[in-house]
């Protein structure tokens, strides 16, 4: 008996684009650690499909990056069941995106499988865990954010300039 094919799409993502030009990037890496653990779940029914969705230097932050935007797209046209990714954090560092992502996902019956850490949105307990785990992510950006602004505040106070 032949199983259903489940066609999963790889999302692979680099906030900035330092090092995307070199021959092997994080991009290709996220994809090669993803394409084998697609081939690992082969007995499950798992083929990866013909579009590569790969983001480089484009913030979590936001849900305005164009392989993204191709990814729901096609999500929406039911041509993807489950999406692989390296990190959660690839997918979004929003928590608010996140809530928009799965309810996309649920709509089109489409899981999300993170490699790395192990995580199913089918379950109750995978999606407490995710909502847990992105509240870090976006805790950990917001951070950054502040860190960055007092940097900035910090230059202009040491070069006298007036801070409207």
């Amino acid at each position: 008996m032949n199983k259903k094919q489940i066609r999963c799409a790889i999302y692979t993502r680099k906030s900035s684009e330092e090092g995307l030009e070199q021959g092997f990037n994080s991009l290709d890496a996220q994809r090669e650690a993803c394409e084998a653990y697609i081939k690992s779940q082969m007995h499950e029914g798992w083929v990866l499909v013909d579009k590569e969705y790969n983001d480089g230097g484009f913030s979590g932050g936001t849900m305005e990056r164009p392989a993204f935007k191709k990814l729901l797209s096609d999500i929406e046209k039911d041509e993807v069941d489950i999406v692989v990714v390296y990190k959660v954090d690839r997918l979004t560092r929003s928590l608010m995106d996140f809530a928009k992502i799965v309810d996309v996902f649920d709509k089109h019956e489409t899981s999300f499988v993170s490699i790395t850490q192990h995580f199913n949105t089918t379950t109750s307990m995978g999606r407490l865990t995710l909502n847990i785990l992105l509240s870090f992510a976006q805790f950990e950006r917001e951070v950054t954010g502040e860190r960055l602004r007092d940097k900035f505040a910090a230059s202009r106070k040491k070069r006298n300039v007036p801070t409207w």
